[in-house]
């Protein structure tokens, strides 16, 4: 148990270290021990917050990020989140560019931390001049002392993961770990993850989750980079459009890709069930592990990664008005309800 005994400087240095619980349902479904780990414990309440203070720092370190600069950043809601709050701690300007599918509960959290939040339409290609990631290239590069954090492509955002959420897990399972699952976004949770605890045990299974848009999953069968227009996923901060180079498809043994419906559905189960309130992409990783469960060898120690909390999607998943509106309240079984 983490015991917060003396105070702390600064609400950054709150970061990492975050618990690890037993799924009690899954354990006993697949007859091996199964954990998530809960990153809603950080104090930007994801996973974001150990990339954003480790390439801030870099950034400070090098000069990139100029005293008084602004802080510039494309973000499906969580990395901004965290993006805004290390930047009203340390006393940096902020300007983040939101996908228009973003929850309206991420945007008033994010406006809530002082940053300017300026909404793209989530429909364009990556490549497209008023992407949001092209938006956000623009801004940095016409602002004064303006910084590109730039998540998808620097490195420092896996290397985050090395150095922090791997040795964690590998410490919290006393080195029993055999599979980690968590979802591929920007690539950098389960490559960076997956590299640390396969220097400690080639053997340990990196299963990366993909959205139904399946970018990633066909790009490491096939070496193809397909992009099907008409599949559109759900799912915030899980599933791309482009192949962001914090992907390691070395590293990562194979993906799982996840209807939205069944994300919505597991994240749902997980609170009722296990008591667990968690995100939309932690349904994700839930539903891409149900999906997987009983291939698993029994005995197995299982990681499943927790992005975020349920408090981001009150608007979403947890309201049964979206829900039925996306056409998602249909009664479909999961495993779990299944067995």
């Amino acid at each position: 148990m983490q015991h917060h005994s003396m105070p702390y400087e600064n609400i950054y240095d709150l970061i990492g270290q975050t618990p690890l619980v037993r799924l009690k349902k899954l354990s006993q479904l697949t007859g091996s021990d199964v954990y998530g780990k809960l990153e809603s414990y950080n104090p930007g309440q994801s996973v974001k917050d150990r990339i954003v203070i480790r390439m801030l720092e870099a950034a400070e370190s090098d000069g990139r990020l100029q005293p008084g600069g602004c802080v510039v950043e494309a973000t499906s809601g969580n990395t901004g989140f965290s993006v805004a709050m290390i930047c009203a701690a340390k006393g940096y300007d902020c300007i983040l560019t939101v996908k228009d599918t973003a929850s309206y509960d991420k945007v008033q959290m994010i406006e809530a931390l002082g940053a300017e939040v300026v909404m793209c339409d989530g429909t364009l290609p990556g490549d497209h001049p008023d992407s949001y990631y092209n938006v956000a290239k623009r801004i940095a590069a016409s602002t004064e002392k303006g910084f590109y954090l730039n998540q998808n492509h620097d490195l420092g955002n896996a290397k985050a993961h090395y150095f922090t959420t791997g040795p964690e897990v590998w410490a919290q399972t006393e080195g029993r770990i055999t599979h980690f699952v968590a979802c591929a976004s920007t690539g950098g949770t389960v490559s960076g993850t997956g590299r640390y605890l396969k220097e400690q045990n080639p053997d340990v299974n990196v299963i990366g989750v993909d959205s139904c848009t399946d970018v990633l999953r066909t790009f490491h069968e096939t070496g193809e980079f397909e992009i099907d227009r008409s599949k559109k996923s759900k799912l915030e901060g899980v599933g791309k459009n482009i192949i962001p180079s914090n992907v390691n498809f070395d590293i990562i043994d194979r993906f799982v890709n996840v209807q939205d419906d069944d994300s919505a559905y597991a994240a749902l189960h997980l609170a009722k069930e296990e008591g667990i309130f968690a995100g939309y992409s932690s349904g994700a990783a839930m539903a891409a592990l149900e999906k997987i469960a009983l291939e698993i060898p029994k005995g197995s120690t299982v990681v499943v990664l927790f992005p975020d909390s349920g408090a981001r999607y009150l608007s979403k998943i947890y309201d049964k008005k979206w829900m039925v509106k996306q056409g998602f309240l249909n009664g479909k079984s999961t495993l779990v309800e299944a067995h």
